[in-house]
């Protein structure tokens, strides 16, 4: 498979990764961002892991081989052709919905389209367009070129041969997928929510402070703590995400977000990719 065209749509720090997971499989890549100025970090971004993967010896080939299988789209009509898309936009469902119209419109009916969101219906989707039985989830994790899993969604009307193509392209890319049903937060998520959740409602009533929480986890097994995991992920992925699945559930309790992550995204402390979350990033 990995003669075929893949197109990502969006350069931020999940398409990107995407992306260089594709690439460095063997498969030619076309990265699109609407920002200019985002695709070309994304390509940056790209560049500098793939270079340290090299010089870690964990790299098969030349990074130069890599790079030159990425090229960068100027519109989402360029994705005509691909095998499979990949949506990683803004966690929002009428951005994605606007997305996989244009992708509907410019794609042909062989091709893949498929949405990394992780938490939004599959089907909201995939009703965007006129051929939502071409439509699947493909939910990768932060960081994806380091993180094995990947979640594989049917949505409502996903075809059948769809689902089991989007399962061989992740086994090509050396991930492990994992077949979920379009429910809010598929599998991960929902698992996670409790794990982020709670830990807020700890450091909200003054059980515990975050240091003592991320301590006490890792302590138990966990590689990272909750407000660490945060810090990685953005705290403004990880309260959309939460807020998405309470939504979903209809307000159900369990789900509820916590106060503190909206005060934390409003003050722009994002976690690692602004400096600032619950840690500081800053080297102070």
């Amino acid at each position: 498979m990995a003669n075929e065209t893949v197109a990502v749509i969006g350069a931020g720090t999940m398409g990107n990764g995407i992306a260089e997971v594709f690439a460095v499989a063997g498969y030619a890549v076309r990265l699109y961002d609407a920002a200019g100025a985002a695709l070309e970090r994304g390509l940056q971004a790209i560049a500098e892991r793939v270079k340290k993967r090299a010089e870690r010896g964990r790299l098969a080939e030349d990074p130069a081989a890599v790079l030159a299988r990425i090229a960068p789209m100027a519109a989402l009509e360029e994705a005509a052709g691909a095998a499979l898309v990949i949506e990683a936009v803004v966690e929002r469902l009428d951005v994605k919905r606007e997305v996989f119209r244009a992708l509907d419109a410019a794609c042909g009916p062989e091709t893949i389209l498929a949405t990394n969101t992780s938490s939004l219906s599959v089907t909201e989707i995939a009703a965007a367009t006129t051929r939502p039985e071409r439509v699947v989830g493909l939910h990768f994790f932060n960081p994806a070129p380091v993180m094995p899993l990947v979640e594989v969604i049917a949505g409502k009307f996903s075809a059948p041969e769809a689902v089991d193509a989007a399962v061989r392209f992740v086994e090509a890319v050396g991930k492990v997928p994992i077949r979920a049903q379009d429910t809010p937060g598929f599998i991960v998520n929902r698992v996670a929510r409790p794990f982020y959740n709670e830990a807020l409602r700890i450091v909200g009533d003054r059980v515990a402070t975050i240091e003592q929480v991320d301590r006490i986890l890792k302590a138990a097994g966990f590689r990272m703590g909750p407000f660490e995991l945060q810090d990685l992920i953005g705290l403004d992925i990880n309260f959309a995400t939460t807020t998405s699945v309470y939504e979903a559930f209809f307000h159900d309790p369990r789900f509820r977000p916590h106060p503190i992550q909206r005060m934390m995204v409003s003050a722009g402390a994002l976690g690692r990719k602004t400096g600032r979350g619950y840690y500081r990033y800053d080297g102070e």
